[in-house]
């Protein structure tokens, strides 16, 4: 499915916040949002810049570590990010411009060129275009809160750069927390089809039935615009999708709430996002440095922090760390 571009707008109208599950595997269109934006905030309450002028964090080039890039990539000059359309704040979305991509994934994306010393060309596309297009060669490296799984890292390398966690989003003052599967016995929940979040919701019903509590009902729908509505209008208790987008979507509009957080990778497992390149490419160990270059020097810290994502830190880049588990036959 592809998805028209469509701006963040400034604090005097409503931003859009589509909720494109870009770690879990499926992409929802852009969507308006409950009701006109408070205010340009991120959750940590830093102003957010939705010009074009992002005056981005940049850092030095590291001869050593731009040494460890294929010399194919080397001579290039250029690093080929592909990424979801930009209709994710505070993830990856489009300035007030219709055009510019901003947030943190192209922030981390251009500190990492910096350490390379490459020109960052990003490749907005949806969601099943960002692996097509690594399979075939055509970009050289996935950032686009891609959570690191057995499953993939058959067929992708990956550097992680931030962890990997769900949010729970209710409206505000419903009263209501979730910290477990007995917290959604009886509710009415939203989620996308074919995600990593639609497999805990499941897993959390299976669990519930064998401790003699009632299912939740999980509600599919079409677009981020149909999931509000039911939100607004009561048919849904809650909807489960990428934390940062969640609670980004929460201060802007100051209709809805984080109501609970889990680890995108399960209870057993801490989920994790990576820069993804297809198996054996010869980048994940050039990516692997410049992260872990920029966590050292603090420019990824700095970055967290203008997008209100700090608590998403990770303290260092682990190379096909051990990932969400496959499904169990």
């Amino acid at each position: 499915m592809s998805l028209p571009r469509r701006a963040l707008v400034t604090a005097a109208a409503a931003l859009a916040a589509a909720l494109t599950l870009a770690a879990c595997g499926s992409s929802s269109d852009a969507a308006a949002d409950l009701a006109p934006a408070k205010g340009s905030t991120a959750p940590n309450g830093t102003t957010v810049n939705l010009t074009p002028n992002q005056n981005r964090v940049t850092t030095p080039k590291v001869d050593a570590l731009a040494a460890l890039l294929p010399e194919e990539v080397r001579k290039r000059g250029t690093l080929t990010v592909v990424d979801s359309l930009g209709t994710t704040p505070p993830l990856d979305f489009y300035a007030n411009d219709d055009k510019t991509i901003i947030g943190v994934e192209p922030d981390i994306a251009v500190l990492i060129g910096n350490v390379l010393g490459l020109k960052v060309e990003f490749n907005p596309v949806s969601w099943e275009n960002i692996f097509v297009g690594l399979d075939s060669g055509k970009y050289d490296v996935g950032i686009s809160n891609i959570t690191v799984t057995e499953a993939r890292k058959e067929k992708y390398d990956f550097a992680t750069y931030r962890l990997d966690i769900l949010g729970f989003e209710a409206k505000k003052g419903s009263g209501w927390k979730v910290t477990g599967p007995k917290d959604i016995a009886g509710k009415t929940i939203a989620v996308s089809s074919g995600t990593n979040q639609e497999k805990l919701l499941i897993s959390w019903n299976e669990e519930n039935a064998k401790n003699g509590l009632k299912a939740a009902d999980i509600k599919y729908f079409q677009s981020s615009s149909d999931y509000y509505l039911a939100l607004s209008s009561g048919r849904i208790d809650a909807y489960v999708g990428p934390n940062p987008v969640a609670a980004f979507h929460g201060v802007q509009t100051g209709e809805t709430e984080v109501i609970g957080t889990y680890s995108g990778g399960g209870a057993d497992v801490l989920g994790k996002i990576g820069a993804t390149t297809k198996k054996d490419s010869g980048l994940v160990q050039a990516l692997n440095g410049a992260i872990n270059e920029i966590i050292k020097n603090g420019t990824y810290g700095q970055v967290l922090k203008r997008w209100g994502l700090e608590a998403e830190a990770v303290q260092t880049s682990e190379i096909n760390p051990v990932g969400l588990p496959k499904p169990k036959p």
